[in-house]
């Protein structure tokens, strides 16, 4: 980040489980801040501005968000601040509305705003002293917003080709681009891992900016890539009334009938769960939108977790995505179900031997690039709602992803239907060709 004047504090805060970013933005000697795009957990902010000695004064929100719940109403309900939105995402809530060029005044920061639909109509960027823009769900590092969640997937795309070409336009080559998402996010194409980027930077290497409208329209009205698990949901409770903190999650001796989720690393639920467990593993990133994808909204779901700690971070984590059905944890329940999983040099040998039922659970991309000759391809999201009607309940089911905890989820909800199912853990499809290349094609 650039050198700025003394009296501007700004930090960035991602989180890497949804690869979504927030941001303080503030006047230290005024000592007043605002938030951005606020997660659900705000207790991350409210330190963070009693660190820096500032009082956060308001929040403003770039759209309605659709992947994760926002901390707006925690914001309002706990310390009573106002919220600003552009008056096209027509919150049911209290706001104030944010109008295209408006200038906002903190302390003696400057925050512009500038209307930039496509991903949603509502959409708005903020430039800080001309300095910096937080882009939100428009411009990402190497790539663009989704145009499909709100509105025609085309019409959506020919907003944000002008949003984005606006942004090249108007803001100057060295203005820094903090973007609402970062790699893990469903809510774009090409999103990088990277935290910010340039306008001159962008301009010279993303796509958007070297093709015609038309093109742009084509290539992002197309995507096959899977909507959000939760966007009604999350975006009805974001535009809906103020949402509230939830209790913290205490423990329980037994599941009693709610759906047992174990979030604990792959090799501890094969080594033993509790009957009828999905196996949603919290390590490995994208724990929330996984659990999003296999949950029903309000389906009464028990934690079977390692230690409090990883069933409180678990439970935070689902309430990130609007899943707060989650009743208690359990941490040494009876877990005498094991389930036989495979290593891939096992797989390998397997294949070379039989012909045996193994079910792809990778997505579509992942499969074009590398693909797997003879399995079955169903994505991971899709087993608990129709698991395909090829496999034969008689015989075992290999499920295979690209490190293993797909394959074990899917397993997981394999063996909730009387499958014999057996994840492939430590490695993925990739790590077959390298075991033996025959085995795998190459796109």
């Amino acid at each position: 980040m650039p050198e700025y004047a003394a009296t501007v504090l700004f930090r960035q805060f991602v989180d890497d489980d949804l690869g979504c970013g927030s941001y303080l933005v503030g006047d230290l000697d005024a000592g007043v801040a605002v938030i951005v795009d606020p997660a659900f957990a705000i207790e991350q902010y409210v330190e963070a501005a009693a660190r820096e000695g500032v009082r956060i004064v308001r929040v403003l929100e770039t759209h309605t968000h659709a992947d994760h719940v926002s901390g707006h109403g925690r914001f309002a309900l706990e310390l009573g601040l106002p919220v600003a939105i552009h008056s096209l995402a027509r919150p049911e809530y209290p706001f104030e509305p944010l109008e295209d060029g408006q200038v906002l005044r903190v302390g003696s920061v400057e925050i512009r705003v500038m209307h930039t639909p496509g991903h949603r109509p509502e959409h708005c960027a903020f430039v800080v002293d001309g300095a910096l823009a937080l882009t939100g769900d428009s411009l990402f590092v190497g790539g663009a917003a989704r145009p499909d969640l709100a509105i025609d997937a085309r019409a959506g795309a020919a907003d944000l080709y002008r949003s984005l070409q606006a942004l090249g336009t108007l803001l100057a080559d060295d203005v820094v681009v903090y973007p609402g998402h970062m790699g893990g996010s469903l809510c774009g194409t090409h999103v990088s891992s990277e935290h910010s980027t340039s306008i001159g930077r962008e301009k010279q290497t993303n796509s958007v900016f070297a093709v015609d409208r038309d093109a742009f329209v084509d290539e992002s009205s197309s995507l096959s890539t899977a909507r959000p698990p939760t966007t009604e949901r999350v975006v009805a409770l974001n535009r809906g009334p103020w949402v509230s903190a939830r209790p913290a999650l205490e423990p329980v001796a037994d599941a009693g009938g709610a759906t047992v989720l174990d979030v604990r690393p792959v090799d501890e639920f094969a080594a033993g769960h509790v009957a009828g467990a999905i196996s949603v593993a919290l390590e490995g990133g994208s724990f929330a939108t996984r659990a999003a994808f296999v949950l029903e909204a309000a389906e009464p779901v028990v934690l079977h977790a390692s230690s409090a700690a990883e069933a409180q971070e678990a439970s935070r984590r689902l309430w990130s995505v609007g899943l707060f059905e989650t009743v208690g944890y359990v941490a040494e329940p009876a877990a005498r179900v094991t389930t036989r999983s495979v290593t891939v040099p096992e797989l390998a040998r397997i294949l070379e031997r039989e012909e045996p039922q193994v079910l792809d659970v990778r997505e579509d991309d992942e499969r074009r690039e590398t693909p797997l000759p003879g399995a079955i391809e169903l994505p991971y999201r899709l087993v608990r709602i129709a698991p395909p009607t090829e496999l034969d309940p008689a015989r075992p089911v290999y499920t295979v992803c690209a490190s293993g905890a797909r394959a074990t989820l899917a397993a997981s909800v394999l063996a909730r239907e009387g499958y014999d199912a057996r994840p492939v853990l430590g490695g993925g499809v990739a790590d077959l060709a390298k075991v033996d290349a025959s085995l795998v094609e190459t796109a």
